[in-house]
């Protein structure tokens, strides 16, 4: 697995960011194994044409958005801090990651996914565990 780079750089997501998974709940291990494959990377997906597909989250404190992966090219904006990150991916590398609001406030974030020749194939019935809009 190979992920993202820090909040403020922009480039190949290379860098792997966890080797040891110990100490993490059943629940959640189980979760990060059964999204293996590409899916919805947010809570609701707001507009798909060729060239982008763009997705909402909305996360209350204390809620989280399971995990997912990423294998597009990818930024996104936190809405409620006006921060950005973007991500490039190579040849077969991905991100696998999930997303906890463990502030006490909302947080709000659009993903917009750069899409290749053609839609990365997902299941839109494929289940996102998050809080959903406000």
């Amino acid at each position: 697995m190979s992920t993202g780079h820090p909040p403020d750089a922009v480039g190949p997501a290379r860098v792997v960011s966890a080797t040891r998974f110990e100490g993490w709940p059943a629940a959640v291990k189980a979760e990060f194994t059964s999204h293996a494959a590409p899916g919805p990377v947010g809570s609701r997906l707001l507009s798909e044409d060729r060239r982008v597909r763009v997705w909402s989250i909305h996360l209350q404190p204390g809620e989280r958005l399971g995990a997912h992966r990423h294998a597009l090219d990818y930024f996104w904006t936190a809405l409620t801090a006006g921060h950005t990150c973007h991500f490039e991916f190579g040849p077969g590398d991905s991100l696998l990651h999930d997303l906890e609001n463990i502030g006490d406030a909302p947080l709000a974030f659009v993903t917009v996914e750069f899409l290749r020749a053609g839609p990365y194939p997902f299941d839109p019935t494929h289940p996102v565990t998050t809080g959903g809009p406000p």
